[in-house]
């Protein structure tokens, strides 16, 4: 075992290159997590291998970019040995090529807690877009960011933003962040928990939507969240790395700054209605008004499911 750190905390890494040391670490998932009736974890790190470790099948410097393949592949062999296939998800950060065939669920890793384009908010969507077309289908970020550094903190605002935009996702997940005290959390008012209420309800309603994502994901490894041009031709400007498609059927343009009151947007050619209150757009620019609540997504008009998008404005 390699004694190291990471942040603040100290940890061992067990030799995965070694069959019986990659076995046990699968018994200890078996007995503790798995025969407790965990449904899923965050199979969090992967990627701090250091380059002098002395493994069983090479140098740490030979395995440290498929290091993350062994991680999932072991979470992976856990849950299909316990004959949990598909009932159970795990969810990695770090990866290489091949940690699409076992990783379950990705998400964007550790987000600050502000608007900035690289590190916070503002990244999310360009980060799921690249994953997503990076053979990783499924795909999600920490409401409302987690890395909280000095002078830096999570504003109601921001919460209830990344919020809206987690609920047209794959999957929705707040997370407290590395210093929960200095943040706006899910509980911190009565108007965030219902908003959290609200957004949880509509993102339940979405599931017979995501789950023939699913579907598709993994007949043809088609991204759930997906690039304007995936399906459109066109020049979308700023909006080809801040709006996506969920699935075939739905635009979604997160509100990145703050704020804001409104939206301008290129929506690709097509005949589109807006979510909200049934306006319909034909593709180009535009601007929609987009209130705290209110995150602008469009849903095409011949979609088969028009119903189940047209119920999601009335749910409070």
């Amino acid at each position: 075992m390699y004694l190291t750190k990471a942040t603040s905390f100290p940890f061992g890494i067990v030799d995965l290159t070694n069959p019986e040391a990659f076995a046990w670490y699968k018994s200890i998932i078996a007995k503790n997590m798995i025969e407790i009736d965990m449904a899923g974890w965050m199979a969090d790190f992967g990627e701090y291998l250091p380059a002098d470790a002395l493994l069983k099948g090479g140098s740490g410097r030979d395995f440290h970019n498929r290091w993350p393949v062994l991680w999932a592949k072991l979470n992976r062999e856990a849950v299909e040995e316990a004959g949990k296939s598909g009932e159970i998800c795990f969810f990695t950060r770090a990866g290489f090529t091949g940690t699409s065939r076992y990783s379950t669920l990705a998400w964007n890793g550790d987000q600050h807690v502000d608007w900035s384009d690289d590190y916070g908010i503002g990244s999310v969507v360009r980060a799921s877009l690249s994953l997503g077309l990076s053979g990783m289908p499924q795909v999600h970020s920490d409401v409302g960011g987690y890395t909280t550094l000095p002078k830096m903190v999570r504003s109601k605002e921001l919460f209830l933003r990344w919020l809206e935009m987690s609920a047209f996702s794959p999957v929705l997940r707040t997370h407290e962040g590395n210093r929960p005290e200095a943040n706006w959390q899910f509980d911190s008012d009565e108007e965030t928990i219902a908003a959290v209420s609200r957004f949880s309800r509509i993102h339940a309603n979405l599931k017979p939507y995501l789950l023939a994502a699913a579907q598709e994901a993994a007949a043809r490894g088609i991204p759930f969240m997906r690039p304007l041009f995936y399906h459109y031709d066109g020049d979308f400007g700023d909006d080809e790395d801040k709006a996506y498609l969920l699935g075939r059927d739905l635009a979604v343009y997160p509100v990145l700054k703050p704020n804001a009151k409104s939206r301008k947007l290129i929506l690709p050619k097509d005949n589109w209605i807006y979510l909200w209150d049934g306006t319909g757009y034909a593709g180009g620019a535009a601007e929609v008004s987009a209130p705290l609540g209110t995150i602008p997504v469009f849903y095409r008009s011949n979609s088969e499911y028009r119903k189940l998008f047209e119920e999601l404005k009335d749910i409070r």
